[in-house]
């Protein structure tokens, strides 16, 4: 009889146990960084603070490293609501909505202060939200500083140092064309065989924000890096429409308050480890430059023209006219 009992309890207790993890929305994020990024730590802050928020009813899992595939492979996972929440630079995020080709055009955005005043602006929230249609929303912009040349071999002091030279970029057809207005030949590469590419000479060189070449340890094969600051391409944070249509409203407003407050502590965060990074690239004998940047801008100007006619012209000039 006491057996009984005590079978009975532990089925009972098993029964619970389910129906308590089951009480639980369970969301699933995947992106392509290393865990000591500062945009995962601030995705992990994010899952902490919805934790807290719903008390315990809703977790964010966090997939970091490309565990469950690329950047373009994670956004198709999206659009299918295989996975609730991806992170991507709005890089590769262009093929599938337009008008994040915005952020790969060079010198759009006048200063860091300029940039963030228009990611909160009805301008920015309408380019966030334009993934909508594609079943892809966006939830935040996280900072992702602004992406400069670092070259092996090649200091770069104007873009007349550019000639000839293949550098890498992100599978953007707008970064492309950047680089060769620049008098570059441009070469996009998966950003994980990126290390191997530069120590081998498929490429010169490349480009990105600070943290990334510190982090990525491409410092350890370029030479230079030149702080010409040419994009600011933010991080977006996005969640596939069909799970946040499956949320209700209570749990889209715990995650969306989560979200926001995350992306003030990720900004600090960013800051920190961007003055760090070009620290630490320095000390391992890295040279900085910090060119003069209206000579940069003179040669890409005649890509804003490329766009006259088109939406994304009228949204160049609306960004330029925010002061």
């Amino acid at each position: 009889m006491r057996v009984k009992v005590v079978i009975s309890s532990i089925i009972m207790l098993l029964f619970l146990g389910c129906q308590t993890q089951t009480d639980v929305r369970v969301i699933k994020l995947a992106h392509v960084l290393d865990p000591t990024h500062p945009v995962h730590q601030g995705m992990v802050y994010m899952a902490e603070r919805l934790a807290e928020k719903s008390g315990g009813k809703m977790r964010i899992d966090i997939y970091p490293s490309g565990q469950l595939g690329a950047e373009r492979e994670l956004i198709e996972l999206l659009q299918i609501g295989s996975l609730a929440i991806t992170k991507v630079s709005t890089s590769p995020l262009e093929s599938f909505v337009p008008e994040m080709k915005i952020f790969s055009i060079p010198y759009v955005f006048r200063s860091e202060e300029h940039l963030w005043k228009v990611l909160n602006s009805d301008i920015g929230k309408g380019i966030l939200l334009a993934g909508q249609k594609f079943f892809l929303r966006g939830l935040c912009y996280y900072d992702a500083g602004s992406r400069s040349f670092y070259t092996k071999d090649v200091p770069i002091h104007s873009p007349d140092d550019l000639a000839g030279l293949k550098i890498r970029v992100m599978k953007s057809q707008t970064a492309v064309k950047m680089v060769q207005a620049l008098g570059g030949s441009a070469t996009p590469i998966a950003f994980g065989e990126l290390y191997t590419a530069l120590q081998q000479g498929v490429v010169d060189g490349a480009e990105n924000n600070p943290p990334s070449f510190y982090l990525s340890r491409h410092y350890e094969v370029c030479n230079y890096y030149c702080l010409d600051e040419h994009t600011a391409v933010p991080d977006i944070l996005l969640i596939s429409t069909r799970v946040w249509e499956g949320l209700n409203p209570q749990q889209q407003q715990w995650l969306q308050e989560a979200v926001d407050e995350s992306v003030e502590h990720q900004k600090k965060l960013w800051k920190e480890a961007s003055d760090h990074a070009l620290s630490e690239v320095q000390k391992a004998g890295v040279e900085i430059i910090r060119p003069e940047k209206a000579p940069f801008r003179e040669k890409v100007r005649d890509m804003y023209e490329e766009y006259k006619g088109t939406p994304i012209y009228d949204l160049i000039q609306e960004i330029q006219n925010i002061q």
